[in-house]
């Protein structure tokens, strides 16, 4: 079967300061192929009846567009269709020199292998988009590629591929839920509207607090990664 992942990241400051943030997060959702134009016209049918022209994320959500946002998280979680998994990174025990050879970018991207590698099943094919980024080493996106296939010997990843956000609804919708997430685990809920929407999120559609989830939770996949050993 043939899949797509749309991904975004929030608060990767944190991974160079590591006081801007308790938790840098990285978030995609998964669609099956076969349901992207779905995606584009429902998606693209929200933003025409709340006028909004421009694209959407978690840093534009106020009390103007409320309406707008709630309708789209309501729409995330009534589309079987649409899985999310986010991970989020304890910034102040990240060591890029003792793991990374002092690499911030290939610190980075291993954060990004994590993400995906886990939801990556045998016997399909993936094409993957994240977030267009200047990177130092012009060859990191295909890097990762190769990892992944590697690593998942029984699937086949096509590509990774940078895109500008706002060419695509589906890094919108990763960015507005990574966002979410991020700002729940960073106690950063800044603006009623954001504390609505979170709020509203865990009310209405998860019957509680959002938090780190099992391993096996589908729809909305929240794994904290433990940086600090143990067993």
């Amino acid at each position: 079967m043939d899949f797509e992942v749309y991904c975004d990241e929030s608060g990767l400051e944190a991974l160079a300061n590591k006081k801007a943030h308790l938790y840098p997060a990285i978030g995609g959702i998964w669609i099956k192929t076969s349901e992207r134009y779905r995606l584009k016209t429902d998606l693209s049918g929200i933003k025409f009846k709340h006028n909004i022209k421009g694209e959407f994320k978690w840093n534009k959500v106020s009390p103007a567009y409320y309406e707008f946002y709630k309708e789209v998280i309501d729409y995330f979680f009534a589309s079987d269709y649409i899985r999310f998994r986010v991970i989020l990174i304890e910034a102040d025990k990240t060591n890029e020199i003792k793991f990374h050879k002092g690499d911030k970018e290939l610190e980075f991207y291993k954060f990004y292998y994590q993400l995906l590698h886990h939801w990556i099943f045998d016997f399909n094919t993936y094409n993957i988009f994240v977030d267009l980024k200047k990177n130092r080493n012009k060859g990191r996106l295909n890097e990762l590629c190769k990892i992944l296939n590697n690593a998942n010997l029984s699937s086949e990843i096509h590509q990774v591929q940078g895109l500008p956000s706002e060419q695509s609804l589906g890094i919108q919708l990763a960015d507005l839920l990574t966002g979410l997430v991020g700002a729940k685990f960073n106690k950063e809920i800044t603006g009623v509207a954001k504390k609505n929407l979170i709020q509203h999120v865990e009310r209405i559609h998860l019957k509680k607090e959002i938090a780190h989830t099992p391993k096996f939770e589908e729809k909305m996949n929240v794994f904290v990664i433990n940086l600090s050993g143990g067993w």
